[in-house]
Parts: structure tokens; sequence; C-alpha cells
């Protein structure tokens, strides 16, 4: 009864993180879009009035809006406005700075502070484990996540004998955990491959 209990927690947690987002996403966008409609107004009465202008060229204008604001974030003063914006108030949401680092380790654009792919000697047992930190003494800070829910599990504070590092991609240890350990023999090869290197 409890792996059931536990079961049925861990798929409607993972379907929440998949459809929230994805949902808040749509009702952003129709959300501006119906906002700029009055903005657009003006320009629809030039086009036929078989089309539906009005949504569309608001719709338009919020992607055209979203564009640039993309590009100008890539530039060096954009890039100094996102960062102070993140600091002063995103950073202050619970859970934003595990968010904003996993999603960049899934696209690939990894910043210096990683969670690097390992496996943990947890009790007589190897895990799957992402490294978040590493003590002056050698130790390290290892979050475990729970199967097949990527973001939630346990910390845990090993001695470097108990942690062994992978190299391996972000995205195939994140896969391993959500497909409920298929794949971890890849990553116990990565790790015997590590071993005999050293």
């Amino acid at each position: 009864m409890k792996r059931t209990r536990e079961y049925i927690v861990s798929a409607f947690v993972s379907g929440l993180l998949v459809v929230v987002p994805v949902y808040l996403a749509i009702l952003l966008l129709l959300k501006a879009t119906h906002s700029v409609m009055g903005l657009v107004r003006p320009f629809v009465s030039l086009l036929p009035e078989s089309l539906p202008a009005e949504g569309v060229l608001s719709l338009l204008l919020v992607l055209l809006v979203c564009f640039l604001i993309g590009v100008a974030v890539r530039t060096p003063a954009g890039q100094a406005v996102r960062d102070r914006i993140e600091r002063s108030v995103f950073q202050r949401l619970p859970g934003y700075g595990l968010l904003r680092a996993l999603t960049q380790q899934l696209a690939g654009t990894p910043e210096e502070h990683v969670w690097k792919p390992a496996l943990a000697e947890i009790e007589e047992a190897l895990v799957p484990a992402f490294i978040i930190e590493e003590f002056e003494d050698g130790r390290y800070t290892v979050f475990v996540p729970s199967v097949p829910t990527p973001l939630a599990g346990a910390v845990y504070i090993l001695s470097r004998e108990r942690v062994h590092p992978l190299d391996v991609p972000f995205t195939q240890a994140i896969k391993s955990v959500s497909r409920w350990g298929s794949g971890s023999r890849e990553l116990v090869a990565a790790m015997t491959t590590a071993q005999t290197q050293r």
C-alpha cells in the first residue's frame, strides 16, 4: 500500500512539474496577446474582415517583443540588467535557483556551479546522485534524487571515497532517474572506466 501511495504521489508530482510551466506559459502568452489588442486595432481595419487579424497581429506583436527582449538580454548591458533583476527578485523565490540550474543543465548551457553526475555509496548500494559542492577537506554535498522525480530527493554530505564522479552528460543521468533506473548500466560503466584510468 505504501509503495502504491508513493508511486501515485511521485507520478502526480512529475506530471505537475510538466503541466504547470506549460500552462503558465500559455496563460501568460494569451494574457499578453489580449493586453496588446488595443495597440493593433488601428491596423486591423486595413486587413480583410474575414481574417482574425486582431488576435493574429496581437500574438505576432507579443512574439516580436519576446524575440527583441531575448536579443537584448544577450548583449553585455542586457546581461547586467538581467543579473541585477535576478539577484534582487527571483533569487528570493523558493526553488528558483534549483529550477534555473536544472533548466540550464538540460538546455546544455551550464554555469560554473554545475550539478555533476555521480554515483554515491549509500548504505550498501550505489545510487545516482549529483555533486552540488565540494568541501575544502574533500567531502562532497550530493543530492540524491527520488525515482522518477528528479526534483525531489535527499541531500547527503559524504566523504570523497563514497562519491564517484561520472564523465557523462547531465541529461543522461536525469534520464536514468526519470526512467526508473533504466540506463544505469552506462553510469556504472562510466564509473568503472574512470576508476581504471586513475
